[in-house]
C-alpha cells in the first residue's frame, strides 16, 4: 500500500491505495483503501500529513502481510465431545447482503420501536428467513439448529420465536409493500404485466378446524364478534391428499419477482381471491395500468369485468387481462369455432431456443358475460348482462394432445377401479376420476360415495373430450396484441409455477407445523421473504443458475475452526465466484480469521 497524492481543483487530495491483479480482466488495477481528505485540511490535525500517512500505509502493508501467514497450534491429543459439530455456514452472508440492501433491519426497528419486547425482532426474522432457504425446519427445529450459522443467534428463546410470529403477522402487508419499495434499486420492478396464481399447502392433521358460526353462518369469536374463517380446511389438494390445506394466492411481476401474497381457507374457491390482492397492489404499490395474467381457473365473468369493465371506447385507465380459456368448458359457438379451419403455422423459438411450429388462429369476438353488480344504496348484488370485445386465440399442439390423452387415460383407469371398489374412494380422493363416472354422488357430511345407483363409465363424456385434444385457448382484453405476443405473455405463468415448486421442495414449506391463522400468516411471510431474496439473487447473477444450484452452493460455503481464531473454508465453485464479483465480496480465501469472517458478514 502507498500514499497517493491526487491533484484536484480544490487542492491536493490524499488517499491510501494499493495495486492488485484482476484475474477476470487479467490486468493490474488500483483500488482505494482509505480516502483521507485534502492536504490543507489535514494540516490542522497533523504536523506533516504526508509523512504520517506514508508511514501508516507502510504499517497497513505489514499488517496485511502478517494476516496472510498465521501460525496455529494443534493439540494432537485433543478429544471431541459426543455432540461436537463445528462446521458453520457462511454462505448466508450473500443473502444477508441482499437483506441489508432491502433495509429489513430498519423495517423491524421501525415496527417494534413502541413494543415492550425483550428480544431483537430483526434477529429472529433473519434466522427464520435464512433457515427457510438453507436449512428448513419447523420453528422449534430452526431454534435448535441455529448454530448452523457462523453468526450467534442468541438473546432469545423458543417462546420468543412464537411470540414474534404474532408481530410478523401484524405487519405482513406492510412488509410486502416495504420489500417492493426497497427492491427497485436492486432489480427493476416491472408492473406492466403481472402474474397471479394459486396453490395450496397441506397440514399433517386428521381433520379440518371448525369455525364458531353465528345464525347467518359467518365465523365469530366466543363473544360473537366477526372474525376470519380458520385456514385449515379440507379442499382439492394439488396432490390429491386428504389432509386439510390452506390456499395461497401469489402475485408476481413481469421479471419473475414476487410482489404480494394472500392466504385463504382451503375449502374456498380461488376465483374470488384474485381481486383483493389486486386491489391492495393497485392502492398501495402502483396505480399504473397493469395487464394481469392468470390461468383458466381465474377466468370468470366477474374477474373480467373487475379488471376491464365493458372495455368500450378508450380503456379509461382500466387494467387488462390475459387468461387461459377452457376449450371443453366453452359454449357451443366457441367449440364450433375451435374445430373449424382457418389455422396457419409459423416457426417460433421456444424457451429452450429451439424452433417449433406454432399452429394458431384468432378473432375479436363480442362476448356476453353476466356479472354481479352492487348499486349504490343496495346491500345485495344483482346480475347484469354485459357485452365486451375480447380477442380469442387458439393454438394446436401435437405434444399437448398426447399429454391430454395420457392424463385422461390415467383418470379413466382410476374411474374403472372406483366403479369396482367405491368404498376405497371419497369426494377428495376420487377427484378427477369421478368426472368419468355416471350416476356418482357423495354424502355431504362424510364425503363418501353413495351407492344407491349403478356406477358406469361415462363413454359419451370421454368421446366428447377426445375431439378437443391438443387445443389450447387464451383470451385477452388487449385487442391489438399479436397471437405470438399473447402466447409469450401467457407462458410467463410458468415462472410462478416454478416459484411455488421452490417453496414446496427447496424450502420445505409443507407440511405446515403451526396452527393458528396468525402463525400460518407469519410462516408464509417468512417463506415469501425467502422467495424474494433467492429470486433477487438469481436476477443479480443474470439468471444463469437455477435456484436449486444457488442454494446448494450457499449451503456448502462452510468453515471449520483450526484454532480459536483461524478458520478454514471447505468449498468454492463458479456460483460463489459470481456472487463474490457481484457483491464485491472476497469468497475465495481458504483461510480467514474470525474478525475477517465477521467483516465479511458485516456485523
Amino acid at each position: 500500500m502507498y500514499l497517493r497524492k491526487i491533484s484536484r481543483p480544490k487542492g491536493t487530495y490524499l488517499a491510501i491505495q494499493e495495486s492488485y491483479y484482476d484475474s477476470s480482466s487479467k490486468q493490474s488495477r488500483t483500488r482505494t483503501i482509505q480516502s483521507l481528505g485534502y492536504l490543507e485540511a489535514l494540516k490542522s490535525e497533523y504536523e506533516d500529513p504526508i509523512s504520517f500517512f506514508t508511514q501508516k500505509a507502510l504499517e497497513m502493508t505489514e499488517q496485511k502481510k502478517k494476516e496472510k501467514t498465521v501460525s496455529i497450534t494443534i493439540d494432537s491429543h485433543e478429544k471431541m465431545g459426543t455432540d461436537t459439530d463445528e462446521v458453520r455456514n457462511v454462505g448466508y452472508g450473500v443473502l444477508k447482503e441482499l437483506y441489508k440492501q432491502l433495509e429489513m433491519d430498519k423495517f423491524w426497528n421501525w415496527k417494534t420501536r413502541n413494543l415492550s419486547i425483550q428480544f431483537n425482532m430483526d434477529q429472529i426474522f433473519r434466522l427464520l428467513v435464512f433457515s427457510r432457504i438453507l436449512n428448513p425446519a419447523s420453528k422449534k427445529g430452526t431454534f435448535d439448529q441455529k448454530d448452523f450459522f457462523f453468526e450467534n443467534f442468541d438473546g432469545f428463546t423458543l417462546d420468543d420465536i412464537y411470540h414474534s410470529l404474532n408481530i410478523i403477522c401484524a405487519n405482513k402487508d406492510a412488509l410486502q409493500k416495504w420489500i417492493y419499495d426497497h427492491s427497485d434499486h436492486i432489480c427493476t420492478r416491472d408492473l406492466s404485466v403481472t402474474y397471479f396464481d394459486c396453490t395450496n399447502y397441506y397440514f399433517d392433521i386428521g381433520r379440518s378446524d371448525m369455525d364458531c358460526l353465528d345464525d347467518n353462518g359467518n365465523p365469530v369469536d366466543k363473544d360473537g364478534n366477526p372474525i376470519p374463517a380458520k385456514y385449515r380446511k379440507r379442499g382439492p389438494e394439488k396432490n390429491h391428499r386428504p389432509d386439510p390445506i390452506v390456499e395461497m394466492g401469489l402475485l408476481m411481476d413481469k421479471n419473475g419477482l414476487p410482489l404480494a401474497f394472500d392466504l385463504f381457507p382451503g375449502n374456498e374457491s380461488e376465483k374470488v381471491h384474485m381481486r383483493p390482492i389486486i386491489n391492495r397492489v393497485k392502492n398501495e404499490f402502483s396505480d399504473t395500468r397493469i395487464i394481469f395474467v392468470a390461468d383458466r381457473g381465474l377466468n370468470t365473468s366477474d374477474n373480467i369485468y373487475f379488471l376491464n369493465g365493458d372495455n368500450k371506447g378508450e380503456h379509461n385507465n382500466r387494467d387488462g387481462y390475459v387468461y387461459g380459456q377452457s376449450v371443453r368448458g366453452g359454449d357451443a359457438e366457441f367449440k364450433n369455432w375451435i374445430l373449424k379451419s382457418g389455422y396457419h403455422s409459423e416457426e417460433v423459438i421456444d424457451d429452450s431456443g429451439n424452433k417449433v411450429t406454432f399452429t394458431h388462429k384468432s378473432r375479436i369476438h363480442p362476448k356476453e358475460i353476466h356479472v354481479n353488480v352492487t348499486k349504490p344504496g343496495q346491500k345485495k348484488s344483482a346480475r347484469k348482462k354485459v357485452i365486451i370485445d375480447q380477442k380469442q386465440m387458439v393454438y394446436y399442439s401435437e405434444k399437448y394432445a398426447k399429454k391430454q390423452k395420457a392424463d385422461r387415460e390415467v383418470m379413466i383407469q382410476r374411474a374403472k377401479d372406483l366403479i369396482k371398489h367405491p368404498k376405497k374412494y371419497d369426494k377428495v380422493t376420487s377427484a378427477g376420476s369421478a368426472a368419468y363416472v355416471s350416476n356418482i354422488s357423495f354424502d355431504k357430511s362424510t364425503g363418501e360415495i353413495i351407492e344407491d345407483k349403478a356406477l358406469e363409465l361415462n363413454l359419451e363424456k370421454i368421446e366428447e373430450e377426445q375431439k378437443y385434444d391438443g387445443y389450447y385457448s387464451i383470451v385477452t382484453s388487449e385487442l391489438n396484441m399479436t397471437d405470438i405476443d399473447i402466447r409469450n405473455v401467457y407462458r410467463g405463468l410458468i415462472r410462478i409455477e416454478d416459484t411455488f415448486k421452490i417453496s414446496k421442495t427447496e424450502f420445505d414449506s409443507r407440511p405446515v407445523f403451526v396452527r393458528t391463522n396468525d402463525h400460518i400468516d407469519a410462516h408464509f411471510t417468512t417463506c415469501f421473504t425467502a422467495l424474494v431474496l433467492i429470486r433477487l439473487l438469481q436476477a443479480k447473477l443474470e439468471n444463469k443458475y437455477a435456484v436449486g444450484r444457488i442454494i446448494d452452493s450457499l449451503k456448502k460455503y462452510n468453515c471449520i475452526p483450526l484454532d480459536k481464531s483461524t478458520y478454514q473454508f471447505t468449498y468454492y465453485d463458479e456460483i460463489l465466484s459470481s456472487c463474490g464479483k457481484t457483491f464485491n465480496m472476497e469468497l475465495d480465501n481458504k483461510y480467514r480469521s474470525r474478525q475477517q469472517i465477521q467483516r465479511l458478514l458485516r456485523y
